[in-house]
């Protein structure tokens, strides 16, 4: 892609999760920016209900389940036929059993639905996105949690999932120095997943994810160096804070 064709066209970004919680609030902001986001659901009709709220031109609604290459291979194909994708968000996560198990009692099977979503599938989608991200010099987006590098009993399952997918945007950002790749940690939020995780909870004292969709926007927009950010520190009145991705970490 010539730099021609990158400014004749609206900056396409690939959101999964967007139907709710952080992907719909940073799907807000995005095309209130004038992007056009390509967003995946596995409840398509949440997805398009939610989507109703933004002008039809700027976004496309690709239902599915993120586990299914048939689906993932759709989701990439849809954005790339817009003429390039400029980013990747990486939002869309399973939590496994709620409650959640000691490890001991964690079924093995729960154990690979987890790592399939939250690990496995953002993984394939960023290969099947890669020339286009690497044509417009774009960024990666992936949703970490402070679980990838804190012990909390009951979350092994998805935290062994966020820490596999942070060293797998460290490996990338070594890889593809050209690009933009971030793992991001956006705190603790008042969405489902959070409420699946402590049911039965009031999470009224929450942060809605409406207040730190801009700190990932503003990551985005100000093209950071690549590495692991907390949302808390990016922005306006802080300078961001970042453990920069090393590759001398990564026994080079």
């Amino acid at each position: 892609m010539n730099h021609h064709d990158l400014a004749s066209r609206s900056r396409t970004a690939i959101v999964t999760g967007a139907s709710r919680g952080l992907g719909l609030a940073l799907t807000g902001r995005l095309v209130g920016a004038g992007w056009h986001v390509v967003g995946d659901a596995r409840d398509g009709d949440r997805l398009a209900a939610a989507f109703a709220a933004f002008p039809a031109d700027g976004v496309t609604v690709v239902p599915g389940d993120l586990r299914e290459v048939a689906h993932r291979a759709a989701l990439v194909a849809a954005a790339a036929g817009r003429g390039g994708i400029d980013l990747l968000v990486n939002n869309a996560s399973s939590l496994g059993a709620s409650p959640q198990p000691r490890l001991a009692d964690l079924p093995a099977d729960v154990l690979t639905d987890v790592l399939a979503v939250n690990t496995v599938a953002p993984l394939d989608l960023l290969r099947r996105a890669l020339p286009y991200l690497i044509g417009s010099r774009g960024c990666v987006l992936n949703v970490s949690s402070d679980a990838a590098v804190e012990a909390y009993e009951g979350w092994g399952a998805y935290a062994a999932s966020k820490a596999a997918l942070d060293q797998l945007s460290a490996v990338l950002a070594v890889e593809h120095p050209a690009l933009g790749v971030y793992a991001v940690d956006p705190g603790d939020m008042a969405t489902d997943l959070h409420q699946q995780a402590f049911p039965g909870e009031d999470l009224g004292d929450l942060p809605d994810p409406e207040t730190v969709a801009p700190a990932l926007l503003e990551l985005v927009t100000r093209r950071l160096p690549s590495g692991r950010y907390r949302a808390a520190d990016l922005t306006p009145s802080a300078g961001p804070t970042a453990v920069a991705f090393d590759a001398t970490a990564l026994g080079r």
